[in-house]
């Protein structure tokens, strides 16, 4: 699908576009505690619109990119990624018991954003250099699992739930990559083994989260961890008469009462009340706001872009000619989804809290410039898949009736 002005995929610009006009509404909707906090109305909104803005240029001038360029990608920002994310465990700001922050030139963001879509490229390049006839070389699976294991254990002990969700992803590109099954069966044994020997280990740590051994950064994450794995409250609804809100189940019992109070019609956009509740409703849990103002259609209608995202990315990967821009886009599009994924699950309580945002929905700053490049480069990918046939019926209807007959014998 082509436009003179907006090239590539026009759902994936859709997508895009929807995205954005659902963020503009909520994110003004959820932020009054933002505005109470700031003592200023406009201010967060108008921030976020400038974002909102900035992504978007940043996803037309990407799309404008030809793919080939992204192999450049792993040469500039591996080295600059593993550099950040070692600056930031060590030096980075801390927020909500986690180093993950760093400003350069007033510019704050988190390095492990900038990690995700580079590691992703990098797999998607090196599994595209590594095909074979049968499949993926059988070496293929110890550089992507040295470069992920970099990546992932520099940003496991200050964000588990990225750490892991990149590693899930790595996992799954390997699979679509043709990596061989029994390498593949044998890196699943080793991560259940690790699991369990992870649980085991946290079950024996001191208990009590203000204990010296938590005052270091490498392990002031671990109580956080420890709450959400033996926790059961998120699997199990309480009674609510014998049900006490307190200060650890209180964002996900509001972001179900949230849900609750939509009455599956919804309360109209900007009439929320637990966005005054829910002190991170406009990022963490914006999914709930949109439940209880947008009602069932609305949730559904999110759901469902992002769903036809990655149905989209798929088929833009199944028209690409080469292995690269295929693994890419898929990568790309497994990212996204997942992550918009884990959001809902939270809200809707299927999961621990983990801090994951809703892509391009979820207020932020740098983030969602970011995710403006995903975008783009999705776009750009689409703009050179070509489809199988490589025969357009109007070259065909040019040509004189022999040669037509012969072309359409030949395939």
């Amino acid at each position: 699908m082509k436009s003179r002005v907006f090239h590539g995929d026009l759902v994936v610009w859709a997508i895009f576009l929807f995205l954005i006009a659902i963020s503009l509404i909520e994110v003004f909707s959820a932020g009054s505690y933002l505005a109470q906090k700031e003592g200023n109305f406009w201010s967060p909104f108008f921030r976020h619109f400038i974002y909102l803005v900035i992504a978007g240029i940043a996803a037309y001038v990407i799309h404008n990119i030809p793919c080939r360029f992204f192999k450049l990608i792993p040469i500039f920002f591996l080295p600059i990624s593993l550099l950040l994310l070692f600056y930031v465990l060590f030096a980075g700001a801390n927020l909500n018991s986690g180093a993950r922050w760093i400003s350069i030139f007033g510019i704050t963001f988190q390095p492990s954003e900038i990690g995700k879509g580079t590691l992703v490229t990098t797999v998607a390049l090196i599994l595209s250099q590594k095909q074979r006839e049968g499949g993926t070389d059988k070496n293929a699976i110890k550089i992507i699992l040295t470069m992920t294991i970099l990546i992932c254990g520099l940003i496991v002990s200050q964000n588990f739930s990225t750490a892991a969700l990149l590693f899930l992803i790595v996992y799954f590109m390997m699979f679509i990559g043709r990596v061989p099954l029994k390498q593949m069966g044998i890196l699943t044994a080793i991560i259940l083994g690790f699991g369990i020997f992870a649980v085991t280990l946290l079950k024996i740590l001191p208990s009590d989260p203000k204990h010296s051994f938590y005052d270091s950064r490498m392990t002031q994450r671990i109580p956080t961890w420890r709450s959400r794995i033996f926790d059961d409250s998120f699997i199990k609804t309480p009674n609510p008469k014998d049900f006490v809100i307190n200060d650890k189940n209180r964002q996900v019992v509001n972001a179900r009462i949230a849900l609750a109070r939509s009455n599956g019609l919804g309360v109209g956009p900007g009439r929320s009340l637990q966005r005054n509740r829910l002190t991170h409703a406009y990022s963490d849990f914006i999914f709930a706001i949109i439940g209880e103002e947008l009602g069932f259609g609305g949730v559904l209608f999110v759901v469902v872009l992002y769903l036809v995202l990655f149905l989209r990315t798929g088929r833009i990967a199944s028209r690409c000619s080469n292995n690269f821009p295929a693994f890419l886009v898929m990568g790309l599009g497994i990212m996204l989804v997942s992550q918009a994924v884990l959001n809902m699950l939270v809200t809707v309580g299927i999961g621990p809290v983990t801090g994951q945002t809703l892509p391009l929905i979820s207020k932020g700053g740098t983030s969602t410039v970011i995710t403006g490049i995903y975008f783009g480069m999705i776009l750009s990918i689409s703009r050179s898949a070509r489809r199988k046939d490589k025969t357009p019926l109007r070259f065909l209807a040019n040509e004189t009736n022999q040669q037509a007959t012969l072309a359409f014998t030949k395939s």
